[in-house]
């Protein structure tokens, strides 16, 4: 596998990203969110390894760690090979509650240690009144499970730049990966500064949500920038969140589209394409400001 530090020069989905700590993170992930069938999850995560993805990415909330790990187990793949990431929901933050929801997660997925845990949002409705302590008492929590060595690498999702200083002003490990909501369409100024601050501290970028949950589909320009590269829309959206500098998360259960959205690797956007495509707000935010979510 490569070294990058760009996922614009990645050339498979294998190739990496290196992290803040220099664990190796494949350039390319698979999303798994709304896919709680455990069978269905299953066979998703099969077939995404078998299309070569190495990054698999779940949660504690999307409920399919169970079948996450089958899918491993039954991969035929060495474990050192695949990239597994997993997240603390929102109603176990706290020192003492992150650890047993770590423990927790890891029994699900049968694993002995993970590459990635991250910290699902940096506030939850149960623990508004106690930001950002709670929080910071969380960061605690993976601090320790990294210097145990149970995971590879620690960080957030949904974090703007309040909230990493916040974590940036505490902590002794400062987080390695920012996963947030980034794709075509959205231009909102507090997500482009998350993702910019981010990157200036040292943190991978991962974008969720990178085919706008269909929302996006028949853009006219979207549309000709796919008959350009005689690509589909899909595949030019996941390559557009490549030349951002961010790393995609797909998600699909069906094999075709997974094989696809994994097929971006023999084409590039040149600047005319970028320029129109990172010019429209056509979609806009698909899930909560994440100085508003109380879940």
């Amino acid at each position: 596998m490569n070294r990058a530090t760009d996922p614009a020069a990645c050339t498979s989905p294998a190739d990496t990203l290196i992290l803040a700590n220099g664990v190796r993170i494949p350039c390319l992930g698979f999303g798994t969110y709304r896919n709680e069938d455990s069978e269905v999850c299953r066979a998703s995560v099969l077939e995404a390894l078998g299309a070569g993805y190495r990054h698999i990415d779940t949660a504690a909330f999307y409920n399919n760690e169970e079948g996450v790990g089958a899918a491993i187990r039954e991969s035929g793949l060495d474990r050192s090979d695949i990239f597994v990431t997993t997240k603390l929901w929102n109603t176990d933050q706290g020192y003492d509650s992150a650890l047993r929801a770590f423990d927790l997660s890891m029994k699900k997925l049968g694993l002995d240690t993970l590459d990635l845990y991250l910290v699902h949002w940096p506030v939850s409705k149960n623990f508004a009144a106690d930001y950002p302590a709670a929080l910071l008492d969380t960061w605690r929590a993976f601090e320790q499970l990294l210097a145990e060595g149970r995971v590879r690498a620690i960080g957030v999702c949904n974090c703007l730049k309040e909230h990493l200083n916040a974590l940036f002003d505490a902590c002794k490990v400062a987080p390695m990966v920012n996963q947030i909501e980034y794709h075509f369409g959205f231009r909102d100024p507090d997500q482009e500064e998350a993702a910019r601050y981010s990157r200036e501290r040292g943190m991978v970028v991962e974008a969720w949500a990178p085919l706008c949950r269909g929302k996006a589909f028949g853009d006219p320009d979207l549309v000709s920038v796919a008959k350009k590269h005689g690509k589909t829309e899909a595949q030019v959206l996941v390559r557009w969140c490549l030349q951002r500098g961010t790393l995609p998360l797909p998600k699909s259960a069906t094999p075709a589209r997974i094989r696809e959205n994994a097929d971006i690797f023999d084409f590039a956007l040149d600047d005319a394409d970028m320029a129109l495509l990172s010019a429209s707000d056509k979609i806009g935010r698909l899930g909560p400001h994440p100085t508003e979510a109380r879940f």
